[in-house]
């Protein structure tokens, strides 16, 4: 058995698609068929579901796509473990991150890769808290931040970073004079914009509303901060933004940031997760050290 051959059985798994599958490896379609039509005979069990084109991996592909993802991982591991003795890290890390976390990857990778000036960060974000454990999961990422509450983080590495706090953002002329938190019911009169419904930030915001007796209806929704700040900036928008946000980018010129009643319902924590498993990835638990380290 060759990683070769695993790793071509991997990215047909990936792609669902012969062609894709041996762009994506910088071979021909033939060259790949028949690394795979090797492994096969080699485990003694068919894993490919072959017609006129690729119909799916049999059910001894499926159990057996997680076990070569691992063996990679390991390989990867190990290799990067080796020229770390020798030179120092190198490589890809691969970082996973939800939109209201965007400004602490930024916080997290810099002293990172001013510690680390030879490895590579690749962050991939807009992801949900779910999609990032699964991508970890299937070696996919290193690394991810993440909300850990309500998310299956079993068999993984925890490391938390710090309480997320929302708060409302609107221009001064939109809000009520006073430096007291704002009613619930006069958060609902104000032209909103909010996070898309299913993601844990509006989650969040509908729990603490609901709570108060208050349904918010927004006129725009989106799946990034950023675009919620910017609407705000816009001048007839306010949004609840983690506060995080507002700290690192600045409030918008002409807007106010005010607390909600019972701040305490929209805080959250956050924190870095990564694969547990023995040999571990050597960027993840440099990435952990680091974030240990940071204030």
């Amino acid at each position: 058995m060759l990683f070769r051959q695993l790793e071509y059985f991997v990215a047909l798994a990936r792609e669902q698609h012969f062609a894709r599958a041996a762009s994506a490896c910088y071979v021909s379609q033939p060259a790949l068929s028949e690394a795979i039509r090797k492994l096969e005979h080699e485990l003694k069990v068919p894993l490919v579901l072959r017609g006129s084109s690729f119909e799916g991996l049999t059910p001894e592909g499926e159990r057996l796509v997680p076990w070569a993802r691992r063996i990679l991982a390991d390989r990867d591991a190990l290799e990067l473990e080796v020229t770390a003795l020798r030179t120092g890290l190198t490589g890809e890390l691969s970082l996973g991150v939800i939109p209201a976390a965007a400004t602490s990857a930024a916080l997290l990778t810099d002293p990172f890769c001013a510690a680390h000036p030879l490895v590579r960060v690749r962050v991939w974000a807009g992801l949900r808290s779910a999609d990032v454990v699964e991508r970890i999961r299937r070696f996919e990422l290193d690394a991810g931040i993440v909300y850990p509450e309500g998310v299956d983080v079993d068999g993984l590495s925890v490391t938390p970073l710090y309480t997320d706090r929302l708060a409302l953002i609107a221009r001064e002329d939109l809000l009520p004079d006073g430096d007291g938190p704002l009613a619930w019911a006069d958060a609902a009169q104000l032209p909103m914009c909010l996070l898309h419904e299913g993601m844990h930030g509006r989650d969040l915001v509908d729990a603490a509303a609901r709570a108060h007796g208050v349904r918010l209806t927004p006129r725009l929704e989106a799946d990034s901060v950023a675009t919620l700040l910017a609407m705000v900036g816009a001048g007839r928008w306010a949004s609840i933004v983690p506060r995080a946000w507002i700290a690192t980018y600045r409030a918008p010129s002409g807007t106010r940031t005010v607390e909600l009643e019972g701040a305490g319902e929209l805080a959250t924590s956050v924190a870095l997760v990564r694969g547990a498993g023995d040999p571990e990835s050597v960027l993840a638990r440099a990435l952990a050290e680091s974030a240990q380290r940071a204030d």
